[in-house]
Parts: structure tokens; sequence; C-alpha cells
């Protein structure tokens, strides 16, 4: 199984970096894990919705560049699906049974996702209806994948 994780922007923060590495070094046992950073669009604190559409359009073309056409694809979106760690697995548990092996995840920047991006991705996944910075959004999927393959493989997984 081969996963990708496609984020704006680049990690700076140490202390994330060390946890992403971390479940990324756990994930290697289960997957093929690569994360990809692209660059987000440099934009000033106020905008108009014109040029939020504009910023979101370029990253996303900056995304989509990045996804194939027999990826599955997960859109990180606060408008998404809920899913608990146990449904999470069991929706990657039968996509794979049903042939699916390569999944990317979507963390848009921090205005979102652009229309084109929500359009390609297969599901919009939430985790939550709270907000949270897009870096530290990285950590926490990192994790719950890792958890999913925890779960599938009837490990222990609370700990």
């Amino acid at each position: 199984m081969k996963i990708k994780i496609i984020t704006v922007g680049k990690l700076k923060e140490k202390y994330l970096k060390q946890g992403i590495d971390e479940y990324s070094k756990r994930l290697s046992r289960y997957c093929k894990l690569e994360m990809i950073e692209v660059p987000d669009e440099k934009a000033p604190e106020t905008l108009s919705q014109v040029e939020m559409d504009q910023v979101k359009e370029k990253e996303g073309q900056r995304i989509l560049n990045k996804v194939s056409d027999q990826d599955y694809v997960f859109a990180l979106a606060i408008e998404g699906k809920q899913l608990s760690s146990e449904e999470f697995a069991n929706e990657l548990d039968k996509l794979t049974t049903r042939g699916k092996s390569q999944f990317v995840f979507i963390i848009g920047g921090s205005l979102g996702l652009s229309t084109e991006v929500m359009q390609r991705s297969n599901e919009k996944l939430s985790f939550g209806r709270l907000t949270y910075p897009h870096q530290l959004m990285k950590l926490v999927l990192t994790e719950q994948i890792y958890r999913t393959f925890r779960i599938n493989n009837g490990e222990p997984y609370h700990k």
C-alpha cells in the first residue's frame, strides 16, 4: 500500500517534525509513506474573497500536480465526514478489499482547499468542527493512519 500526505506549506516546528518522524517510522512496516509539501502562496493578511479564491486555486494546482489518476483522494475539510478511529480503519480496509492501494490525504493551507481539489477528492474527511493549524493536522493525521493499521491488524492501538 502507498500513502501520500500532501500539505500546503513547509513544516518548521521541530516538535511537530519529531512527532511526524516517529509515526512515519512506525508506519514503514505497514506501507510506503510519502510526505509532500507544496509551497504556500504568499498573501497579505487581509484579502478579498476573489483574492482568497485565487490563492486557493494556485495552491490547488500545486496539489493536483502531485495526484495521479489511480489515487484515492481524501480531502481534509471541516465539512467532511466525521469518523471514529475504528470507522476510519474499517473504511480503509473496505477500500483495499475493493482493490485500492494508493491513497492520498490532502491538507490545505490556512485558507483551505480549492474547489478543484475538493472536486477531485473521492471523500471529504473531517477531524471535527474545530479548526486546527495545518501543521498540527499533519501530525494528527499521521498518527490516525498509524492507528488504522494497528486496528486493522488486530494490534493494540490505544497506547
